[in-house]
């Protein structure tokens, strides 16, 4: 195995998100503060968000009031970006600051 000296920075973030023995579905980012998805059930959990952000967006066009947007976009965005928290809080590592490898 090479040194971490000679690792490039893609084979360390490969070998820091496969380090996961507990199984957790989000992984503390490197850089920051936050998760990042490293396992099926984490990718599959902000891919959900993703098209249900979509679904809602096609719900506005030109001619919805401000309150049909607040009703129909902005309400479902709010919610649905807490239950994301909350899952990544449930499945993930407690999130720290952190900047670079431990």
């Amino acid at each position: 195995m090479k040194k971490k000296s000679e690792q490039s920075i893609i084979e360390m973030y490969k070998e820091y998100f496969r380090d996961n023995p507990k199984g957790y579905w989000f992984k503390r980012k490197l850089y920051g503060w936050g998760w990042i998805p490293v396992r099926w059930q984490g990718w599959l959990a902000v891919g959900i968000y993703v098209v249900l952000l979509f679904v809602f967006s096609f719900a506005i066009d030109e001619n919805s009031s401000a309150s049909e947007i607040s009703f129909t976009f902005i309400l479902p965005l709010v919610l649905l970006t807490i239950i994301l928290i909350l899952i990544c809080y449930w499945k993930g590592e407690k999130p720290m600051w952190q900047w670079g490898f431990r």
